[in-house]
């Protein structure tokens, strides 16, 4: 019996509600639509359940994947034969005047319904991000001039032993694109604090509309991806670059640079991580080959 057999096995004697999934095809779990199997996979619908899940995780030296809506993940074509722990359960919101406390899983869309719902304003932004709450604090989400930065005030996660710590906002790290926990893949975020702002529900509703119509009419919003393929270069714009270097609708296989966004690597149908790695790693290189810049990738890889 190995470790994961035997994790498989804690789990279940010692969670029987908790969903595992052996051989999980990460195809379903991924904006891209594109991974071969995880070898384990559990999908804790509880902070009680993520702590146990980490914690005999923890005892027997296995260390867990995160994952929330997969919306920034390429996974490899062989999968993944480790384990995964899939927050998108740990869903639930509660408000207390211009807060917001939300549980990791929720997708940003719908957190941001929920501030609507409260007459709350300065989540807009987020509304259109096809991630999870846990992602966005990850990767300091951020579109049309807002970032979580403006609303983070605290986050509560779980170490690498399955001990629950907090940070205030002021200690993360938020910059571009990053945060304290993008160097920590052994810490799971639990939930996270917001602080909003009093708004009128008509107003707040038009500039959801606004920005649904901005993205509707510039991202290829009907084939599968993973947004922004690239970090935005310091004192530059990853798709103008592209776009300059005469890239738009370059193919590997199935992956395709895309026509309407220069920015977005497409799935453009049964493309595999294979194709879309060969296609960022031919963008990459024309890139600073003609331009002197050197892209950074804004999607993660897992299983290469």
């Amino acid at each position: 019996m190995d470790q994961l057999e035997r994790l498989t096995q804690i789990l279940t004697e010692r969670f029987p509600g908790l969903e595992l999934r052996e051989h999980e095809p990460m195809s379903r779990h991924t904006t891209f639509r594109i991974g071969g199997p995880a070898r384990l996979m559990a999908l804790p619908r509880s902070a009680g359940e993520a702590r146990g899940a980490v914690r005999a995780a923890a005892e027997l030296g296995v260390s867990p994947f995160f994952l929330g809506n997969g919306s920034n993940l390429l996974v490899a074509d062989g999968g993944y034969g480790g384990f995964v722990l899939k927050t998108s359960g740990m869903d639930q919101v509660r408000g207390d005047g211009c807060r917001l406390r939300a549980e990791s899983g929720i997708p940003l869309a719908r957190l941001a319904a929920a501030a609507l719902d409260r007459g709350l304003a300065g989540l807009e932004f987020a509304h259109g991000i096809p991630g999870t709450l846990g992602g966005a604090v990850v990767m300091n989400a951020g579109a049309y001039g807002g970032e979580m930065v403006q609303v983070l005030t605290s986050v509560t996660y779980l170490d690498r032993a399955g001990e629950t710590r907090a940070l205030p906002a002021s200690e993360c790290e938020l910059s571009y694109r990053h945060s304290l926990f993008g160097g920590r893949p052994d810490w799971l975020i639990l939930e996270a604090e917001l602080e909003l702002r009093p708004g009128e529900a008509g107003a707040i509703r038009a500039r959801m509309e606004e920005l649904a119509a901005r993205r509707r009419e510039k991202q290829p919003l009907d084939l599968p991806s993973a947004g922004s393929t690239f970090k935005r270069p310091k004192g530059h714009f990853a798709a103008a670059l592209i776009e300059q270097c005469g890239l738009k609708g370059l193919a590997v296989g199935g992956a395709r640079v895309s026509e309407k966004h220069a920015g977005f690597v497409v799935n453009a149908g049964g493309a595999t991580a294979g194709d879309v790695r060969r296609l960022m790693d031919q963008v990459r290189e024309a890139v600073l080959r003609q331009t002197g810049v050197a892209l950074e990738p804004e999607v993660r890889f897992l299983g290469f």
